[in-house]
């Protein structure tokens, strides 16, 4: 059977991680909520490997390996009309450093608990952009969110 995505995903934002690959319960629950904030496709967080040409002078066939991984990230996000509504526009701002934690495949309202695997980015937001009004929609804005440190990707929560 298929997994749905729909209501499965769980995003936090905390200002540091003791341990990337480990983060502690405690970590992820004290970490600022954003699922409930963030638009249906507003997540994206998507790596591109490079290639590395391996051939040589006497190659027939172009061979490559892999090389160095980098993120496409941006989070688009709802406005809100109360301050804790609103916690990302006012506090993910230019120069802001923290660490995304995702969490996939599990109830979004499941509480953080040890041995669910996670992805930790440790992120600096870029210049939030608002997204220009239209008819029938909330307002919203995107975060350019740039990895400047190696993320955790396959990181597995600690007690």
């Amino acid at each position: 059977m298929d997994l749905i995505s729909d209501g499965k995903t769980r995003v936090a934002w905390a200002t540091s991680l003791a341990n990337l690959a480990a983060p502690a319960v405690a970590e992820c629950t004290a970490a600022q909520e954003l699922t409930d904030r963030i638009t249906p496709d507003g997540l994206q967080v998507d790596p591109t490997t490079a290639d590395v040409d391996t051939g040589s002078l006497k190659s027939k066939f172009d061979t490559k390996e892999v090389g160095r991984v980098s993120f496409e990230t941006q989070i688009t996000f709802k406005r809100g009309d109360t301050l804790q509504e609103d916690w990302p526009y006012q506090n993910l701002t230019y120069g802001v450093h923290g660490v995304l934690i995702v969490r996939r495949g599990i109830d979004a309202e499941t509480a953080w608990a040890a041995g669910q695997q996670v992805e930790c980015y440790p992120m600096v937001c870029g210049e939030r952009a608002n997204v220009s009004p239209a008819a029938n929609e909330v307002m919203k804005f995107i975060s350019p969110v740039k990895v400047y440190s190696p993320p955790a990707t396959n990181a597995v929560v600690a007690a």
